[in-house]
């Protein structure tokens, strides 16, 4: 693809998302399960790099000196290499990040890169471990069980037809992975519960960023292993978060936490 270099705007058609939220959902989601391949420079110049991706949503044409310096300037003089920040370009593209297209000037010399960051993928359910089946009786009974289940779950209403209790900004971070409304209002059903049991209902913003971290965090353990009930693991990962809250808030006021069991009783609601 020969594209003329020119200021960002020109390339609005190639953004995949339909504003900065969701770009910054999907970016999130892909940082979550792959952070952990980028060294601590690289992962500097990828989010300042989609920093230069904000006015056309997920689409920067910004010159990799350009990108340097705003870093070096937020840093204090203490930015990343020119080798670092190549690097990273080559493990995100490989990843599929973001895709990288070469521009060129008017006069047909190379001018900056076109990066285009891509949507996170949706996630195909676990796969269910190898089992040798020789020898084994198949059950036809509970086949035609599964069919019928298998049926009557390809009929369930998407993300769309979510309860407005859910909050927006959760359903769009769990829609990618489990795009059912009744899966989505499961999930936020066990976020409500977890904050009433650990006193944080009241903080509509914590309660929400909280349990969006927490399902980013279920996504990145399901990515390296299998995960039998995602929504009892999701609720594990909140209510230890909450619990944390909850032990940060006693410290603030004073208390000594030397002896934790001796606040245990204040935990729960009766």
């Amino acid at each position: 693809m020969n594209l003329k270099s020119g200021s960002v705007d020109q390339f609005e058609q190639f953004s995949q998302f339909n504003n900065l939220q969701e770009f910054n959902v999907h970016l999130e989601m892909w940082l979550a399960v792959n952070k952990e391949k980028f060294s601590k420079g690289e992962l500097v110049g990828l989010k300042r790099l989609a920093r230069f991706a904000a006015k056309v949503p997920g689409v920067s044409n910004a010159k990799i000196g350009t990108v340097l310096k705003a870093i070096h300037e937020e840093y204090s003089g203490n930015g990343i290499s020119r080798s670092t920040f190549k690097r990273m370009i080559v493990k995100a593209s490989e990843l599929g990040i973001f895709t990288v297209h070469e521009t060129e000037r008017k006069n047909g010399s190379q001018s900056s890169n076109l990066y285009i960051f891509n949507r996170f993928p949706k996630s195909e359910p676990p796969k269910e471990k190898k089992m040798d089946h020789h020898n084994k009786t198949i059950n036809l009974s509970k086949t035609n069980k599964n069919q019928k289940n298998n049926k009557r779950n390809e009929t369930g209403l998407d993300y769309t037809y979510t309860s407005d209790r859910v909050p927006n900004a959760f359903v769009d971070a769990v829609k990618y992975f489990f795009p059912e409304a009744k899966s989505i209002e499961e999930f936020w059903r066990m976020t409500t519960i977890a904050a009433y049991r650990n006193n944080r209902e009241q903080d509509k913003t914590q309660v929400l960023d909280t349990a969006i971290h927490s399902f980013k965090q279920l996504i990145g353990k399901m990515k390296s292993r299998i995960i039998a009930k995602p929504i009892a693991y999701f609720y594990g990962i909140l209510n230890k978060k909450f619990e944390e809250l909850y032990f940060e808030d006693l410290l603030d006021m004073g208390f000594s936490l030397n002896n934790d069991q001796s606040y245990m009783g204040f935990f729960y609601k009766k």
